[in-house]
């Protein structure tokens, strides 16, 4: 098997690992634990499952995809990204079909990696991944009001955004003080201590400096304690999800969404790392990881499992040197699962959705945000079409459409970068001419002679403008040249707009020349029928123009 499809802890191992690289290691794990221990609460709590199963998702799925992974630094768990989707399964189809998704999607997520698919993720486009991140962010901060104001609705919170907001209005009357003040605390202790001392376990801290100020001073918010019950101490047996072939067919979309999602945000933080390390991740390899670790978290009752990008970021920075800080980060969240569980029941639900919003915050990329905003009009409509899909729509559509109008304008970019100019005597390269002029030829062999060179990727992007060059020109002359040395790719359309200037050139007595086709571009214009005798196939211009002189006299007896 390729080594792409080998687990980077192998290469890790047959490196040389020695106690130095186990001593950052484990610092590296310990800080990432720290940071982990609070967001994995937050986010299950947020896609509206219990504390308890954000904590599974972060060990189980965070060992295996540390264990198996294509990359040095990743750290799995739950992401922010997900809350969406998971809240919206558990609506539809409860924690049963939550859980069978996770695992179909941890199927489809190993299929993928095992068909070398991983590498065709990096095709998304850029103001599509920025659009659903900064979509899913607001998302999230709409999912967290409130309880950071501990608003007390009359039933169930609404789904769609512009139904929660006016639902969450309509509650303004249920401020809860004491909640507004915990959040506010939480926050602002984050803040402080990113500006002051960046090094520092911030989001602990400010959860702990919460829970205790709201259990020294009796403040009357929700806990996990009043909400959940508090959080076992240790890992539950691991049982198979419940599986019927109704229920598999009805949470099928959202395995596929799950999946989708999953690959993007794994990736995307894979080459965060590699970007802040000068390492190289194995794609494909990552994403069997992924799926492996979906399904060993739907096993223990958890939740999805992506790369995070925050986590993955805190490991780097810490120190981390190999896949086994991210190992370790694993085992030591059971640890304080197993000897802190009791204290988990302290934490105010205010506090957990502080987290969340600063997390939300931070999710927005704000600077490229804006960046794609003052840049091209088809990147802006890309960008907005996506985050606005997002917020209003479906997380799914507003990928798959930022990716449909991406792609389009994509190739309205490449058609327009095709070239069709005529060839001079005097000067080899092709000349500049004004789009009324660029039939006519330039300084030519001879009268009798047109030479057009076409340069750039000739796919059916750009079919109907060079198209319509090649016919005007096509039948004007006695011989026709066609350089093709430039064309960098060629398609079946564009191949196929050639056999069709031959087959017109080939009624007005038109002798045609190709000139420069390599032997891929050959093959496939000769599977087109284009063929000798219908054309000359020469090695270049010169060459063309030799046997035009040749052919001369006797043509003209």
């Amino acid at each position: 098997m390729q080594s792409i499809l080998v687990p980077k802890l192998v290469s890790v191992f047959q490196e040389g690992y020695s106690l130095p690289r186990l001593r950052a290691d484990a610092i590296a794990g310990l800080t990432v634990a720290i940071v982990a221990l609070p967001l994995s609460m937050a986010i299950a709590i947020a896609s509206g499952v219990t504390p308890d199963r954000g904590l599974y998702t972060a060990i189980v799925g965070g060992f295996l995809v540390s264990l198996l992974g294509g990359s040095r630094h990743q750290i799995g768990g739950p992401a922010g990204a997900f809350i969406v989707l998971v809240a919206a399964t558990v609506s539809r189809h409860g924690v049963d079909g939550l859980v069978l998704a996770t695992a179909m999607a941890g199927l489809m997520l190993m299929a993928a990696g095992f068909f070398r698919l991983g590498t065709y993720i990096k095709f998304i486009p850029y103001p599509v991944t920025v659009g659903f991140t900064a979509g899913i962010a607001v998302i999230i901060f709409a999912s967290q009001i409130s309880e950071l104001f501990g608003l007390q609705l009359a039933g169930k919170e609404p789904g769609p955004i512009i139904d929660k907001l006016l639902a969450l209005i309509g509650a303004y009357r249920t401020v809860n003080p004491a909640a507004v003040g915990i959040a506010a605390l939480t926050i602002g202790t984050i803040l402080i201590l990113r500006r002051l001392r960046p090094s520092w376990p911030g989001l602990l801290i400010a959860v702990g400096l919460a829970s205790v100020a709201a259990a020294v001073l009796g403040l009357p918010v929700d806990t996990i304690g009043t909400r959940f019950g508090g959080i076992p101490r240790g890992l539950p047996v691991p049982a198979l999800p419940h599986v019927s072939l109704d229920l598999a067919s009805a949470v099928l979309p959202d395995a596929i969404a799950f999946a989708l999602l999953g690959a993007i945000e794994s990736l995307l933080s894979a080459v965060v790392a590699d970007g802040m390390t000068g390492r190289r991740h194995r794609s494909n390899m990552e994403l069997v990881a992924q799926g492996i670790a979906n399904i060993g978290s739907a096993l223990f009752g958890g939740i999805c499992v992506t790369g995070t990008i925050a986590r993955t970021a805190t490991n780097v920075r810490a120190g981390a040197v190999s896949p086994v800080s991210g190992m370790l980060h694993a085992g030591f969240l059971l640890l304080f699962m197993v000897i802190a569980a009791p204290l988990a029941s302290f934490i105010p639900l205010s506090a957990l959705a502080g987290v969340l919003a600063v997390v939300a915050w931070n999710m927005v990329e704000k600077p490229a945000f804006a960046a794609l905003m003052r840049s091209s009009g088809g990147d802006t409509v890309v960008l907005l079409v996506t985050f606005l899909l997002v917020i209003f729509r479906d997380l799914t559509e507003g990928i798959v459409v930022g990716f449909a109008l991406g792609a389009l304008l994509f190739i309205d970019r490449m058609g327009k970068s095709v070239t069709v100019t005529p060839h001079s005597q005097t000067d080899d390269e092709a000349e500049t001419q004004a789009d009324e002029d660029r039939e006519r030829p330039v300084d030519n062999t001879d009268s009798d002679t047109v030479i057009y060179r076409i340069g750039g990727a000739f796919f059916f992007g750009a079919a109907a403008t060079v198209g319509s060059v090649l016919d005007r020109i096509a039948d004007q002359y006695r011989n026709f040249v066609l350089d093709c040395s430039n064309v960098s790719f060629m398609d079946s359309t564009a191949a196929n707009v050639i056999e069709g200037t031959i087959r017109k050139a080939e009624k007005a007595g038109v002798a045609v020349y190709i000139a420069g086709a390599g032997a891929d571009l050959r093959r496939l214009l000769e599977a087109h029928d284009v063929v000798a005798p219908r054309v000359t196939y020469v090695d270049d211009i010169a060459a063309a123009r030799a046997d035009i002189r040749m052919r001369r006299p006797a043509a003209a007896e």
